[in-house]
């Protein structure tokens, strides 16, 4: 691979002459409503109903909730390039209302009636309203609309851009990764895969073999193991595990590491998410055997609606030079729960739980020490023979470093299992296909899900009863959902928008469910996915010798403030969403969906009369 393929993917920092613009979009508007309803109940499993089904209707306090529901439902209103029926009648009145030279915009009517008045008190004047063909107008002095409190005002222009052709347009891929590890930033542009920070700049990590393939999606394993392992599947079936450490000298060196695993999946690979906490388990290694290590939990989902649950042990890479042994992939289960694609995969921060999207429609929630039990469940001797004999094999960096070329599916602590319909804890009908999953980081029992483009809400549900809690309606696909880990706020990002809109990124607070921020795009690029940004620039430049960030860099927290959003466009924008002040996230009243049960349940305290 030649140096200028890897200038591909080049870092420019956009510096207008003129300040940033800025602006807060006052493009949202919210109306209350909720929209859930229970679709059926088997072995104990909820399955929930959410999106377009069911009518409107006012529940008595001013708020329109779905009939057979009582989940609040927030909507946004935006820009039509059409105008309603509603809107056309309005039009009518008001040239009525001119021909008969009635004025609609005061709605005061002079009378001759005197009425006793001061001296002194002076008639407030009036000025007649005009009809100028389109609307009415009124030169007199009319109150200015109050600037609806707590919004925020971002920047429009990203603060950085990385060019990136080739980068695919497609709502199912997942084409970003970021390691804070290594602070490295993964980027699949087609069939190559790129690695860019903001110490080194870029390179090219990893080229593949099949130039008619692409890659699908890109994860890093979990802060916690301190392993920056990358996975990367393509449309070819391939699934690659490398990490970014075994580079011989990663400070200097320009050559990508060597793949440890390369694993052929059975049908390709659309989906990736690793584990965010470590599993201890026993070892493989023929040298530790038997000995406690800590193992990174890997999900894998296909694009026809499997998800395969692997074990991976990776030993350091002295480990792996001393004794000839790379490591080891164990398929510890196998969930076909879905029928079609799967688009998304979400752990909760402490690992228990996981939620797997799909283009079924389905969102469906899984426990994970249940599924990892050593009840082999469904499974039969024979049908666990049969999978492991030929369904996915695996190449590994040496001929020596593994017993054979298949992955173990199974192992003395935990067979392989087999889970089908039913083994789902809950289980969410979407109106569209689910590619956004986003568990709450400040309170587990929270968890949102964005659909696409025939259900355009964002959705809110307690996963320990499958409730909904609340859904906003934004008109537009959701490619992915970030929550606050420091506000009690969440980010999204929005594709295709219909009705037609500008905002590609809105941030909203929980639990009320309001705009509390948007950033508009110019055109009709979409926003294709989006992950988070730790700290942003101010880590790479906080040590080693390196320059100081810009008074831009340095507002961001040390946790957060910036998402690097895959565009349309084929580019990377870095924008930032969260502000240095810190707000808090303790559990208050209200926080899931305003249930005392739940809040209960949860041990958050409700304020009220004391009984003495």
């Amino acid at each position: 691979m030649s140096s200028s393929s890897a200038s591909h993917l080049s870092s420019r920092l956009q510096a207008p002459s003129a300040p940033t613009p800025t602006a807060c979009y006052q493009g949202f508007h919210f109306v209350s409503k909720l929209g859930v309803s229970v679709m059926n109940s088997t072995d104990g499993n909820s399955a929930w109903t959410v999106g377009l089904g069911g009518a409107a209707v006012n529940n008595g306090r001013g708020q329109l909730v779905r009939s057979r529901t009582n989940a609040r439902l927030f909507r946004t209103t935006f820009p039509t390039a059409k105008p309603h029926d509603d809107e056309e009648q309005e039009k009518h009145k008001d040239r009525i209302a001119a021909a008969l030279g009635l004025d609609r915009a005061h709605r005061v009517l002079e009378t001759t009636v005197a009425t006793p008045r001061d001296a002194n008190c002076k008639k407030p004047g009036y000025v007649q309203s005009q009809w100028n063909g389109a609307e009415w107008v009124n030169d007199g002095p009319i109150p200015k609309p109050q600037k609806p409190l707590g919004n925020r005002t971002l920047p429009t222009a990203p603060f950085k851009v990385l060019d990136a052709p080739n980068l695919r347009d497609d709502f199912y891929c997942s084409i970003l990764a970021y390691s804070a590890t290594s602070q490295t930033l993964a980027v699949g542009l087609g069939n190559l895969l790129y690695g860019w920070s903001e110490a080194r700049g870029v390179r090219l990590l990893n080229a593949g073999t099949d130039p008619d393939c692409h890659l699908t999606s890109l994860s890093f394993s979990s802060a916690e193991g301190c392993k920056s392992i990358l996975a990367f599947g393509r449309s070819d079936k391939t699934l690659g595990l490398m990490s970014l450490y075994d580079d011989p000298d990663p400070a200097i060196s320009r050559t990508a590491p060597t793949p440890r695993f390369e694993v052929i999946q059975p049908c390709p690979v659309a989906c990736l998410c690793w584990k965010p906490v470590c599993t201890v388990r026993p070892s493989r290694s023929r040298i530790h055997l038997g000995i406690p290590v800590k193992n990174e939990d890997l999900l894998v989902g296909d694009e026809t609606g499997l998800v395969y649950y692997y074990a991976v042990e990776w030993p350091e890479r002295w480990e792996v030079e001393r004794h000839n042994w790379a490591g080891q992939m164990t398929l510890l289960a196998r969930i076909a729960v879905h029928s079609q694609q799967i688009c998304g995969l979400a752990w909760s921060r402490s690992g228990d739980i996981f939620g797997t999207g799909a283009n079924d429609n389905m969102c469906c929630l899984f426990e994970s020490a249940k599924i990892l039990a050593s009840d082999s469940g469904h499974r039969s001797n024979e049908d666990h023979q049969a999978e492991s004999s030929g369904a996915t094999h695996l190449r590994g960096a040496s001929e020596t470093s593994f017993a054979g070329t298949e992955i173990l599916s199974q192992t003395p602590y935990n067979p392989a299992r087999h889970l089908g319909p039913g083994d789902q804890k809950h289980q969410w009908v979407h109106g569209a296909a689910v590619k956004a999953i986003a568990f709450c980081p400040w309170q587990d029992s929270l968890v949102a899900t964005g659909g696409g483009s025939n259900d355009k809400c964002i959705h809110f549900f307690h996963t320990g009863s499958g409730a909904a809690l609340a859904s906003i309606s934004v008109s537009a696909q959701v490619t992915s959902l970030i929550w606050s880990t420091t506000r009690r706020e969440i980010a999204a990002t929005f594709g295709y928008a219909q009705p037609d809109h500008p905002v590609r990124i809105a941030v909203f607070s929980w639990p009320e469910c309001r705009q509390v921020a948007a950033i508009p795009w110019a055109g009709e690029h979409r926003a294709l996915y989006a992950i988070p940004y730790p700290g942003g620039p101010e880590d790479a430049s906080s040590g080693g010798g390196r320059e100081a960030g810009t008074a831009r860099d340095r507002s961001r927290t040390a946790k957060e403030g910036c998402i690097m959003v895959a565009s349309s466009d084929k580019s990377v924008k870095f924008h930032e969403v969260w502000v240095a002040d810190q707000r808090g996230t303790a559990g208050v009243a209200g926080v899931l969906g305003g249930s005392p049960i739940l809040e209960f349940l949860e041990g958050i305290d409700r304020e009220g009369e004391v009984i003495r």
